[in-house]
C-alpha cells in the first residue's frame, strides 16, 4: 500500500546496473510502501539491456531523462554541452552545470515536471538538480556515496568544477530534509567540513539473503590445492592499490595464486607482465566481467580478498567501498588498506581484517603470509567475515537505517521548515 503523500524521485541521470545503491535503496522504499521513481539515463546498448533485465523484477520505477540508443542526438547534444562547458571553464574561469554530465538540463526538467515529496541526489547532475529543486522550496536530499568535490586522482582534478561542487554540496547537506554517506569518518568529515548535522551512516553492503544463493561452483580455481587472493573491479587498471598486491607477490612465502576480475586497461596487460617475475605469471589469473546476479558466487570460491584502496584523496580515504563489504558477504578473509574508511570496517570485524600501510608491498606481503601459512587462522577469519556480514554489513540491516532516516525527513516539519528558509536565503 502506497503512503498517501509519500513519494520520492531519485536523481541520478546514469544507469542503474552501476548503481547498486540506488538499486538497493529504491527496491526497499518502495517495498516498503513508497512510491519511487529513479531518473536515470541510458547511454550504452549492453548497460541498458541489463538495466531492463533488473528492472523487470522491481517495485519501482525507472525513467530514461535521455536514451542514446534510440536517439543519438542526445548523446550529441551532451557531448556539445559539455564541451562547451569546460571551455567556459578553461578559457574565463566559469565553472558551470555543463561540466557535471551529459543530462543536466534533461533532468532538471524531468524533475520539476514531478512532484513528489522528497528528492534525493545520487550523483553529481543530480545535485545540481537537487540543488535548483532546493532553491524552488521542493524537499530535496543529498546520498553521497562519494564526496564528489573531494573525489579522483590530482590530475583528474585539475579541470574539475571544485568550487561548484562544493557549493552544491553544501547547498544540500545544509538546507536538505535528507542526508548520507557510506561510514561514519565519512560523515563526521563532512559534518566539520560544512557545518552541517551528521549525514546518516549508511554501508555499501549487499542483502545477507544473497549468500543463501551461491551456486557452489568453481569456474575461478585452476589449482584447488592453492590458496586463492581475489581482486575485482568494474576496470582492471593502475592507480586501484593492484601496484601493492602485484609488487608484494614476489615477497611471499607462501604459494598463492591471484585472481583479479575486471575490465583491462588499455596498456594493463603490457604492465602486468612487466611487474611480474617470468616464474610467477602463471599465478596471476585474469577474469572477464560476470552478471551482478553471479559476482558473489565467483567471489566465494576464493580464500582472501584484497581490497588495497589508495590514500590519494580525500574521498578514496573516507569511503568504505562495496568490494570489502561484498567479501566479508562471501566469507573471505580480508586484507585491507589503511584507509580510514577501511579501518572502521576493521574495527567491527576485526577478526576477519587485517590491516596493512597503504603503498607497503612488505607490510602487505607479511598480513598475507600471516593467513596463507596458517589455515586454522584463514579460516577462523572466514568465519569471522560471515559473522560480520551477518551482524553488521548486510543490506537487511542497513535498510532499517534507510526507512527510519527517510521517515524523519519526511516527517519532520522542522527540516522542511529548514528547506523553506534556505529556498528564500538563496533567492535574496
Amino acid at each position: 500500500m502506497i503512503h498517501a503523500g509519500r513519494s520520492i524521485c531519485f536523481l541520478t541521470a546514469s544507469h542503474l546496473c552501476h548503481n547498486p545503491r540506488i538499486l538497493k535503496s529504491a527496491g526497499a522504499l518502495a517495498r516498503h510502501g513508497y512510491d519511487v521513481e529513479v531518473l536515470g539515463a541510458w547511454s550504452d546498448p549492453v548497460l541498458k539491456a541489463r538495466d531492463e533485465g533488473l528492472l523487470s523484477c522491481r517495485p519501482f520505477r525507472f525513467t530514461p531523462i535521455a536514451d542514446v540508443v534510440v536517439d543519438g542526438t542526445s548523446r550529441i547534444r551532451g557531448r556539445v554541452r559539455r564541451r562547451l562547458g569546460h571551455l567556459a571553464q578553461q578559457f574565463a574561469n566559469v565553472e558551470n552545470r555543463w561540466q557535471l554530465g551529459y543530462f543536466y538540463p534533461e533532468l532538471r526538467r524531468m524533475a520539476f515536471r514531478r512532484r513528489a515529496d522528497l528528492y534525493i541526489a545520487h550523483s553529481e547532475q543530480g545535485m545540481a538538480a537537487a540543488a535548483d529543486l532546493l532553491h524552488a522550496g521542493r524537499r530535496t536530499g543529498l546520498d553521497l556515496e562519494d564526496w564528489f568535490s573531494e573525489d579522483l586522482l590530482p590530475e583528474a582534478r585539475q579541470h574539475r568544477p571544485l568550487r561548484l561542487l562544493r557549493s552544491l554540496e553544501r547547498k544540500l547537506l545544509v538546507g536538505g530534509a535528507y542526508t548520507s554517506c557510506p561510514s561514519r569518518v565519512m560523515s563526521r568529515a563532512l559534518a566539520e567540513e560544512h557545518g552541517c548535522r551528521l549525514p546518516t551512516v549508511i554501508y555499501n553492503a549487499f542483502e545477507w539473503a544473497e549468500h543463501r544463493l551461491l551456486d557452489g561452483e568453481r569456474k575461478d580455481r585452476r589449482n584447488g590445492g592453492l590458496p586463492s587472493i581475489h581482486w575485482y573491479s568494474q576496470t582492471l587498471g593502475q592507480g586501484r592499490g593492484l601496484e601493492d598486491l602485484i609488487a608484494a607477490l614476489p615477497l611471499l612465502k607462501s604459494e598463492a595464486q591471484i585472481h583479479l576480475r575486471g575490465q583491462p586497461a588499455a596498456g594493463f596487460e603490457e604492465w602486468l607482465r612487466a611487474q611480474i617475475p617470468d616464474e610467477l605469471r602463471s599465478r596471476v589469473i585474469v577474469h572477464g566481467l560476470v552478471t551482478n546476479s553471479e559476482l558473489l558466487s565467483r567471489v566465494a570460491e576464493h580464500d582472501i580478498g584484497f581490497a588495497g584502496e589508495g590514500k590519494y584523496c580525500r574521498s578514496r580515504n573516507l569511503t568504505i567501498t562495496n568490494k570489502i563489504l561484498h567479501y566479508l558477504l562471501a566469507g573471505l578473509a580480508v586484507v585491507a588498506s589503511d584507509t580510514a574508511g577501511q579501518r572502521e570496517v576493521a574495527e567491527c570485524a576485526a577478526d576477519a581484517v587485517l590491516l596493512y600501510p597503504s603503498g607497503d608491498p612488505a607490510a602487505l606481503a607479511a598480513r598475507l603470509d600471516s593467513l596463507l601459512e596458517s589455515p586454522e587462522r584463514l579460516n577462523r577469519a572466514k568465519a569471522a567475515a560471515l559473522r560480520a556480514a551477518e551482524q553488521t554489513f548486510c543490506w537487511e540491516r542497513q535498510e532499517r537505517v534507510l526507512l527510519e532516516s527517510v521517515k524523519r525527513a519526511l516527517c519532520d516539519r522542522s527540516a522542511f521548515d529548514a528547506t523553506l528558509k534556505q529556498s528564500a536565503f538563496l533567492q535574496l
